[in-house]
């Protein structure tokens, strides 16, 4: 393991030069004379690379994964380039080189990065065909944890882990039902096997309620050249995010703020930017669907109704008016269905384009929603007569971040009518997924998928 890393090292740090190299010695861009110089100040920028890799976790034990780590590999070259370009600037130190010149370099390395990679990833392939691993490994418990960890394993398998059965003390509670991995006996067997070298590798699936069992397997395999590793009780943490450092002291994160840092003033500006942009191009369009209501029955234009925002808290949210002014529903007691007498003729075309959604712009300059999040609900909207909070548990999560204009739920087709339980659920369940996996690309990719969304007859 040490060697593999300390050759992908010395990889990382030809392939950073390796362009420059190019150009020094095949192109003959810089002169003769001061070649020398020029290849230990490359040399010297090599190990910066390195560096750097090892800085922003480049060498972790994820780089025996599956993952092409691309983005990660991007990153640390970014920045590495970054001190490149201070001392070309700055220091001077490669005034021969033009910036055509520094462009090829640095996507020259980039690309020889990702081939690194592709070819890594195979060799890795080949290895695990051979049997090959990093570790022989076995699971302490075949309890529920056990076996979905097993599982997980055998369907993502990987480099560093070949797992080769299950160790427990009490046979009679055995899984009988996961026959791919044999049970390999109890503990003295277990420390057998260590001691013969057949297993490198423990992982301890044991309920929480378990604590001195665990201790006492902790304390036992602790004597023994092994690598052992506590896995978190799944059925109880399974809503745990990560691990946190509280004072020094190791705690695991049940639950988070889903924005973050930064985040919420760049979601802001991003709502400050394309709410403007958008009130300026639907301005002639709001302004003809406008007269058009008010002609075609009496009342306001707006309809005014309290939802459910960010936090939980009542906010007011405009729509174009769909019904008739007599028969509006602001606390949504009675669903909207198709062909509901209450619409009016532009009401139905209005509800069916979305285009009484408009209004909902001036709610995202004023702050109270955003383009992009959980679509809000009126106060007394129900599915299958049970109002949302009932009928989903999770319903409330979903108030952690603004609501939005669109969402991930409403381009999978879950808009309009929520008439079943089944319909509310999945929109909840897109709702906290949008959540978890917040970016700005991920909104601008909402965005450009909303108004498709909107033809598209795969509505549920």
């Amino acid at each position: 393991m040490q060697g593999f890393l300390a050759v992908s090292r010395l990889v990382h740090g030809v392939t950073a030069i390796a362009p420059a190299l190019v150009l020094l010695f095949v192109v003959d861009s810089v002169p003769a004379g001061v070649r020398h110089d020029v290849l230990w100040l490359l040399v010297f920028f090599a190990a910066l690379t390195v560096v750097m890799f090892q800085a922003q976790g480049v060498y972790t034990e994820d780089i025996f994964s599956n993952q092409w780590r691309l983005r990660l590999t991007a990153t640390a070259w970014t920045l590495a380039f970054c001190l490149l370009l201070f001392m070309y600037q700055a220091l001077q130190l490669l005034p021969y080189l033009s910036l055509r010149q520094l462009a090829f370099w640095f996507l020259g390395s980039f690309v020889l990065f990702g081939m690194q990679r592709m070819l890594v990833l195979r060799l890795y392939r080949r290895w695990m065909r051979k049997g090959l691993y990093l570790h022989r490994t076995v699971i302490v418990g075949c309890t529920d944890s056990g076996i979905q960890l097993a599982e997980s394993l055998q369907r993502s398998p990987d480099i560093r882990s070949e797992l080769i059965g299950f160790i427990d003390e009490r046979t009679d509670r055995v899984h009988h039902g996961f026959r791919t991995l044999p049970l390999l006996g109890n503990m003295k067997q277990l420390e057998q096997l260590v001691r013969s070298e057949a297993v490198s590798q423990v992982l301890i699936a044991l309920p929480w309620s378990a604590a001195g069992r665990i201790a006492s397997i902790v304390r036992r395999l602790h004597q023994l050249p092994v690598d052992v590793l506590v896995v978190p009780d799944l059925g109880s943490s399974r809503h745990m995010h990560r691990i946190v450092d509280v004072n020094g002291i190791p705690m695991l994160s049940a639950s988070e703020l889903p924005l973050r840092g930064w985040a919420p003033m760049v979601k802001r500006i991003e709502d400050l930017l394309l709410a403007s942009l958008a009130l300026l191009l639907a301005a002639p369009l709001m302004l003809l669907v406008a007269v058009a209501i008010k002609l075609d029955s009496p009342g306001p234009v707006l309809f005014r109704q309290r939802r459910y925002g960010y936090n939980n808290r009542l906010i007011p949210v405009y729509k174009f008016r769909s019904m008739y002014a007599d028969q509006a529903d602001a606390d949504a007691q009675r669903q909207t269905t198709r062909g509901d007498t209450r619409v009016t003729r532009v009401g139905h075309f209005i509800r069916r384009t979305s285009l009484d959604e408009l209004p909902q712009l001036l709610n995202v300059l004023d702050g109270s929603m955003s383009m992009v999040g959980p679509r809000p609900h009126a106060t007394a909207t129900k599915a299958a007569g049970i109002p949302f909070e009932d009928a989903v548990q999770s319903y409330a999560a979903r108030h952690r971040v603004k609501p939005g204009i669109t969402g991930w739920a409403q381009i999978n087709g879950y808009r309009g009518e929520t008439d079943t339980l089944h319909k509310i659920r999945r929109r909840v369940e897109y709702d906290l997924e949008y959540i978890a996996k917040w970016s700005v690309w991920f909104d601008l990719y909402i965005l450009a998928r909303t108004l498709p969304a909107l033809f598209s007859k795969e509505v549920y």
